[in-house]
């Protein structure tokens, strides 16, 4: 008893030489902040994509099977980079967000170049997909996009600023992407006519 006396005493004496001397008494338990970090460092940051990406439909499926009936979501994205690229995929799960990330998967995996010529389409063209078909025609700068929800969503994620466009037919969404899709990947620029036709652009 009396050596742990000691020793505490010589304890005390030393942490009053070091506050005397200008030094911070040692603390014996770690503070709070050293034993875990702070609660905003550890958020996993997510990184910037170069993909935009919209949901265009998020529809309600039920299978009817001999059990009873199984509930599945099935959601409609379009990814693109309003660069000229975009591309479109459909997801299917039992949850929103795991179709909804299926999607955009498939979306990146389909991109496709559409030539854009002063921030407009270089002429017109029709796509058309089942029973829905979509005018598009080339516009002046300042017109904007005339189009509707799912049409547009397609169109300025590609990155075209001025269009007019025309649905005919089915108004189903699904329908009506895929439509446009088609007529975009119609497009084709002059140079690349006139190096098919292996003459220059004047000649043509």
């Amino acid at each position: 008893m009396a050596e742990n006396e000691e020793v505490m005493v010589e304890n005390a004496v030393a942490e009053d030489a070091s506050v005397k001397n200008g030094e911070a008494p040692k603390s014996k338990r770690p503070s709070a902040s050293a034993k875990r970090p702070d609660r905003k460092d550890r958020t996993p940051k997510k990184e910037a994509s170069e993909f935009e990406k919209k949901v265009v439909s998020v529809r309600r499926v039920t299978k009817v099977v001999k059990g009873g009936r199984t509930l599945r979501f099935s959601a409609l994205v379009v990814v693109g980079d309003g660069k000229g690229r975009v591309g479109l995929g459909i997801g299917k799960s039992k949850e929103v967000s795991s179709a909804i990330e299926k999607a955009t998967t498939i979306a990146k995996k389909n991109m496709k170049n559409i030539p854009i010529v002063n921030n407009s389409i270089p002429h017109e063209t029709i796509g058309k997909f089942s029973a829905t078909s979509i005018l598009m025609l080339p516009a002046p700068e300042g017109t904007g996009v005339i189009a509707g929800g799912s049409a547009r969503a397609v169109i300025e994620l590609a990155g075209i600023k001025n269009i007019v466009t025309k649905r005919h037919g089915s108004s189903n969404k699904i329908n009506c992407v895929k439509a446009t899709m088609e007529g975009l990947l119609n497009l084709k620029t002059k140079e690349e006519i006139a190096r098919r036709r292996g003459k220059s652009v004047e000649e043509i």
